[in-house]
């Protein structure tokens, strides 16, 4: 029970008994009654189409950038492009890995649209720092990896919102968006880059950035009812469920999901490696233009999302 619930009801009986309390009684339920009804936030109820316009957002604001960040990357780091490009995608991908399960677990408490916000704000944070100081531009995307979770906890206000049936199909919407967004994007920012210059596709991105915030601020829903939160603000978290291998030494638990997660594992290894660097290899090895890799990202793109849609 409640603790205000638990109030609520000793003072009912004590209003029993004494007729000077029952003032009182209608009071606190009066108080508890607004406390609780929820202030609607966003516009409508939450769906799969608020995550999907974050998701686009988002990627779309960095698939600007394709193009001046192997630039940018190239004239900072001339004698190590691939290493440093290497090692800040490798402190990435670390520190996103040991701060998801913490990050899932405090939007279990304090509901899904409090960590977009975060997560959008953080991993979008480096990119107005390209022109102002590239050292500080790759820094910045190395720790933004503590918050560029942002497909966990759109994942799990796809759950929220949807039941068991319509799921699968509602997480390769969300795939298929993030394909979207790669399609058009690097050809435009390659495009502004050749016609107007690198400061205004930074510019752009930096914009589109923004609208993304704004966008969570105004028009998103809270996803998880109050009902279904493991409490209120200020919720302890345990370090179980904010510790990243206790997940690992979970899986082994049970046979199927432990070849899954092999499964995806493997399969992810060399797509993450190749993703990481295959761009950069284009432009500095095999010298393709930035609008011939605008094209390549924009083909890969459309089978991606033919791959997601259909199958």
């Amino acid at each position: 029970m409640r603790c205000d619930e638990m109030v609520m009801k000793m003072m009912m009986a004590q209003g029993e008994k004494d007729p000077k309390h029952t003032s009182r009684v209608v009071l606190v339920k009066r108080i508890i009654m607004k406390h609780d009804s929820p202030v609607q936030q966003g516009i409508g109820k939450p769906s799969v189409y608020h995550a999907v316009v974050v998701i686009f957002l988002e990627f779309f604001a960095w698939g600007l950038l394709t193009t001046p960040m192997l630039t940018v990357l190239h004239e900072t780091f001339p004698k190590h492009t691939f290493l440093i490009n290497g090692l800040i995608q490798g402190v990435k991908g670390l520190l996103s890995f040991m701060s998801a399960p913490l990050i899932g677990a405090l939007s279990d408490v304090w509901g899904r649209r409090s960590f977009l916000l975060v997560t959008v704000f953080f991993t979008c944070a480096p990119i107005p720092l390209m022109r102002l100081s590239p050292w500080w531009y790759f820094a910045m995307i190395s720790v933004s990896g503590a918050f560029s979770v942002t497909f966990s906890v759109i994942f799990a206000y796809i759950a929220d919102v949807t039941d068991v049936r319509e799921r699968s199909t509602a997480y390769g919407l969300v795939s298929a968006t993030f394909a979207a967004s790669l399609v058009t994007s690097p050809a435009i920012g390659a495009y502004l880059s050749a016609s107007y210059g690198d400061n205004l596709v930074v510019l752009v991105a930096t914009l589109i950035a923004l609208a993304d915030i704004c966008f969570i601020l105004l028009a998103v829903p809270e996803s998880l009812p109050d009902k279904m939160r493991l409490n209120t603000w200020g919720a302890p978290i345990s370090w179980e469920q904010a510790d990243p291998f206790a997940s690992l030494r979970k899986v082994g638990q049970d046979t199927t999901v432990l070849l899954i997660c092999i499964t995806v594992f493997l399969s992810y290894l060399p797509e993450a490696g190749q993703y990481s660097s295959f761009f950069l290899y284009l432009r500095q090895v095999i010298n393709f233009s930035p609008k011939t890799i605008a094209v390549f990202i924009g083909v890969v793109g459309i089978l991606s999302i033919l791959a997601q849609t259909l199958f």
